[in-house]
């Protein structure tokens, strides 16, 4: 597996669904180049549910951070740390379950890990150089999170509001927004430009004092 000497800067990407954590994390990639960064989604870390019915699968709660297999994502950042590659797994969100393919991810002197949960797991925060919550109102989030599932995800506008309700707006309150407190940075009104380029500018700072030491 291809190695690398130095460890990594790894930036955690936080925030609640449809908040632009994705929008940050193409902005840092964009602004320090692809080749330099590589992206650990936590998205596809949802547990496998091979063994759960489809109908079942239905019924999980998503929004809990015992959806995700925290063990597995720990062990793959370890790796990356370490300068080696990993078997990144993918989810097929139609399906609700772990997709048979997985996803080569190099290890790169930045590592963005990007997801609902980012800054919760002390074991990942301890890896972590730079931790962003990127904080976005409310009805900007739903919206954006109707319009993703309904167009990607092949839900229903009923099915996504139902999902809303039920977990996504309380496991929020519960999980998601007390992580704010472990942020470096917390990003008001989602991915806006000055905060980010302060954000970049200071990461490719840290990667030439990296790469001349």
């Amino acid at each position: 597996m291809p190695k690398t000497n130095n460890k990594p800067f790894v930036i955690g990407v936080a925030g609640g669904s449809g908040s632009g954590k994705s929008t940050v994390t193409r902005q840092v990639l964009a602004s320090i180049g692809p080749e330099m960064a590589s992206v650990v989604y936590q998205d596809d870390y949802y547990c496998d549910q091979t063994h759960l019915s489809p109908e079942e699968r239905v019924k999980t709660n998503y929004d809990h951070p015992d959806a995700f297999d925290w063990p597995l994502m720990v062990q793959h950042m370890q790796a990356l740390r370490r300068g080696e590659a990993i078997d990144m797994p993918t989810y097929d969100f139609v399906k609700h379950n772990r997709a048979p393919t997985t996803v080569v991810v190099n290890p790169a002197p930045v590592i963005v890990i990007e997801g609902l949960f980012a800054l919760f797991d002390p074991d990942l925060r301890k890896m972590m150089s730079l931790k962003i919550f990127v904080d976005t109102a409310a009805d900007v989030r739903f919206i954006r999170r109707l319009q993703r599932d309904i167009t990607e995800r092949g839900r229903s506008t009923e099915s996504v509001i139902a999902q809303y309700l039920e977990t996504v707006r309380p496991m929020h309150k519960q999980f998601i927004e007390p992580t704010k407190r472990h942020a470096h940075v917390i990003l008001p009104h989602g991915a806006n430009d000055p905060a980010v380029d302060i954000i970049t500018t200071k990461v490719k700072t840290l990667i030439q004092d990296l790469e001349r030491g």
